[in-house]
């Protein structure tokens, strides 16, 4: 495998991992130029391996172009176990703050049918899906909408969000690290999930493990302000032990 293949590679596992990749992120972290990256990624994009957007890539899997796509959904026997952990943590009668991403969205996908709870959320792809739960009352937290991360962003989501207090925040994890917490690299995302964690009374980070111990440039919240983590491992596993000297509970 030359040089290219093996470069071409690590970037789909991290398109896989955290659904959105930087091209200056990868440069750094191959140790390549930025438009060595580039021309990776606009060859993979031609091939169909992932997606090109403005400054980095998506995973195919990802938000409304992933609806027909579930196949491509990286680790999704893995986010279906954290989704079936996750969903006995919601009570008829509450009220629940859910950001984006694929392990959420398998969460949505396996609420019970009769629950009657009110969920708010500011991404599109969970606000559809929960509006195909007839018992549910879903209240989209609207904003300029980012395109690369298909959510609600800015001053008028800000400000619903300063307005709430729910019962749970399911809280989709880009990045989490025992000593530097939750991260992420999009400014404007990096400030809805902080008011988002703000608005709840308890927060929930659902992460495959493959994604602890990683790190991003901005961070979100501590690792000790995070109620429940939940990932596939059985919760004694030694790999969640920093994790569990932090958060309340481990799933």
């Amino acid at each position: 495998m030359g040089k290219k293949d093996k470069r071409q590679d690590w970037i789909l596992r991290e398109v896989h991992l955290h659904n959105r990749v930087q091209l200056q992120d990868l440069a750094v972290q191959l140790g390549v130029s930025v438009d060595t990256v580039r021309r990776d990624i606009k060859e993979m994009d031609t091939r169909g391996d992932l997606k090109q957007v403005h400054g980095g890539a998506v995973a195919n899997g990802f938000g409304f172009e992933g609806k027909e796509n579930r196949k491509e959904v990286y680790a999704l026997q893995n986010k279906r176990l954290i989704a079936q952990k996750a969903v006995r943590l919601i009570k008829e009668g509450q009220i629940i703050l859910i950001s984006g991403g694929t392990t959420n969205l398998e969460l949505v996908r396996q609420l019970p049918p009769k629950l009657e709870a009110t969920f708010f959320t500011p991404s599109l792809t969970i606000a559809l899906e929960l509006l195909l739960h007839p018992n549910l009352e879903v209240i989209f937290i609207g904003g300029k909408l980012s395109k690369a991360a298909q959510v609600a962003v800015g001053g008028a989501a800000l400000h619903t969000l300063s307005s709430i207090k729910t019962d749970w925040c399911f809280l989709g994890t880009g990045y989490l690290d025992a000593a530097e917490g939750l991260t992420e690299f999009d400014w404007e995302v990096v400030q809805m999930k902080k008011a988002m964690v703000k608005a709840s009374h308890r927060l929930v980070s659902l992460t495959i493990s493959e994604k602890l111990n990683s790190v991003q440039r901005y961070r979100i919240c501590r690792t000790s302000d995070i109620h429940t983590l939940i990932t596939e491992c059985d919760p004694e596993d030694p790999l969640l032990a920093p994790y569990r000297q932090h958060t309340q509970q481990v799933m």
